[in-house]
């Protein structure tokens, strides 16, 4: 037997041995999509699009999905169209689900929630800036109420600053309704 070792056939011997190790977590990778291929999964934008067609609202949207279905769901493909209908009666979540996946798998149901309320930057201003407005200051047993002027604009519930006098500093009240604000004084 030879004792010499052909230092480039190691060379190569080695090269060829850290390739195959090298490659080793892309055959994996490439067995386990083929696995997930050949069971078949649920892709979520399908759950986004029945949900978006049985509410009529895109992702979002006031009455539409809040956010997208959770993109690491591996959930069964369904050999029938998904199953979308409400959850609960107060219709701010909708249930998907799947009663006949493939390979006999067991049924699944996801639920999303629906954005029930607009944004806040969607919702109505019903006093702009420069508006006159009513100042009521109310407190318990007593009302008093003097003109204003709106420095900014804002929606029923919101802090706005009011001025009640040409050189006055401002303060803040609560818009009632257009044209008024409160400021509630003790409890």
């Amino acid at each position: 037997m030879n004792s010499k070792i052909n230092p480039q056939r190691l060379e190569i011997r080695l090269m060829a041995t850290a390739l195959v190790i090298a490659s080793l977590p892309l055959f994996a990778a490439l067995a386990s999509a083929r696995e997930g291929g050949a069971r078949g999964f649920t892709d979520p934008v399908e759950i986004d699009r029945a949900v978006e067609e049985f509410t009529g609202r895109g992702i979002g949207e006031v009455g539409g999905a809040r956010l997208p279905a959770d993109r690491r769901l591996k959930l069964a493909a369904c050999d029938a169209p998904l199953g979308v209908k409400w959850h609960g009666r107060a219709q701010t979540i909708v249930r998907v689900d799947c009663s006949s996946p493939r390979n006999g798998s067991d049924s699944w149901r996801v639920f999303i929630a629906t954005s029930s309320v607009k944004p806040a930057q969607a919702i109505a201003k019903v006093v702009a800036r420069g508006d006159p407005i009513t100042v009521i200051v109310r407190g318990r047993g007593f009302t008093v109420q003097q003109s204003g002027e709106a420095m900014e604009a804002g929606a029923i519930g919101d802090w706005i600053a009011v001025r009640t006098q040409a050189r006055a500093d401002a303060i803040r009240a609560r818009i009632e309704r257009p044209g008024l604000a409160v400021i509630p004084v003790g409890s």
